[in-house]
């Protein structure tokens, strides 16, 4: 029976402070004595296993620079019988970067042995925006914005719309498995579903594109509201292969010409969808804005992002549901 671990939530914590801080006597005794012991970390060559996890985390750890400040943003921890995980958060100052914080993952995963929770395997990254791991940038958001451009007609001609973005994660490499005929159902039933939500949330569905949709919304919260039923639909689906998605949402001023609908509002709105990561949603700042405070909502502000294409930078939340 999985439950949630106040136990495995407390080492992990102590567990991320004495990294922090480089304890070399404490940091060896959080390790698993196993030779299944794994240490991944998100740089070239941070791969280790067994004994030479434990020679190497502590001289790994100090050779980092010096942490100025940090701040946990998330955390949380479970178990079930003897094995037991972790996942935490922090945006981290370090000296010599202080104008530009860093958001470090941490997910633990926890065996017990003799009676104390030991770490069997850690993987730490350190989130980069996919124009940067890969040296290009994603541009089937894009391909998607430019489409409904070319041959779509908006029920709201003026005024502010909230514009949402929907990407299917790793959708190549399902349907290379599927092949193209159950690959084809699966989109499409994807698709479907999809509509229905944001009809369902007083949206209109503007356009799909391979494994894409864009949307339009009179309201950031109805357009919040879709998001949310999308991804906890496809969180609660059963039958694989489940599929993951990516949500970008963005508000503006609609402005419909005969070449140009939206102005930059759908160009933002795709380029957040592009930095998203797997079952993430991200809103603008003026997004985050309008919708002020919500019970139901929370959001975690990323920072600042360079958006292509887009002057400046501009700020990031990620949005949580409650319930």
């Amino acid at each position: 029976m999985i439950k949630p671990s106040s136990e495995l939530l407390a080492v992990s914590r102590r567990w991320y402070m004495n990294h922090s801080n480089g304890d070399q006597i404490a940091l060896p005794n959080f390790l698993s004595n196993s030779e299944n012991l794994r240490f991944l970390g998100s740089a070239s060559g941070e791969n280790w296993c067994g004994q030479e996890v434990r020679d190497a985390v502590v001289a790994y750890f100090q050779d980092k620079p010096d942490i100025l400040h940090m701040e946990e943003l998330f955390a949380e921890a479970f178990e079930a019988g003897n094995i037991g995980w972790a996942t935490l958060i922090n945006k981290v100052t370090l000296a010599g970067r202080s104008e530009k914080p860093f958001e470090f993952r941490d997910t633990l995963v926890f065996a017990l042995e003799q009676g104390s929770w030991k770490i069997i395997s850690r993987h730490g990254s350190v989130p980069t925006p996919n124009q940067v791991i890969m040296g290009m940038e994603q541009t089937s958001m894009s391909q998607l914005a430019e489409a409904a451009r070319e041959s779509m007609s908006l029920g709201q001609t003026e005024g502010l719309a909230s514009v949402m973005f929907t990407d299917v994660v790793a959708s190549s490499v399902i349907a290379n498995t599927l092949g193209d005929r159950a690959w084809s159902a699966k989109i499409n039933a994807h698709f479907a579903a999809v509509r229905r939500v944001i009809e369902a949330n007083g949206g209109q569905l503007v356009k799909t594109l391979g494994d894409g949709t864009m949307s339009s919304f009179a309201s950031a919260r109805s357009a919040m509201s879709a998001a949310g039923e999308i991804q906890l639909d496809l969180a609660n689906e059963i039958a694989e292969p489940r599929l993951a998605v990516r949500v970008g949402i963005h508000t503006g001023d609609v402005v419909q010409s005969h070449e140009d609908f939206f102005g930059s509002v759908v160009n933002i709105a795709a380029r957040i969808a592009a930095v998203a990561g797997r079952g993430e949603v991200l809103v603008s700042d003026v997004t985050r804005a309008l919708v002020g405070d919500d019970p139901n909502l929370k959001f975690e502000l990323l920072g600042e992002f360079e958006l292509p294409g887009q002057p400046g930078a501009s700020i990031l939340h990620a949005v949580n549901w409650r319930s």
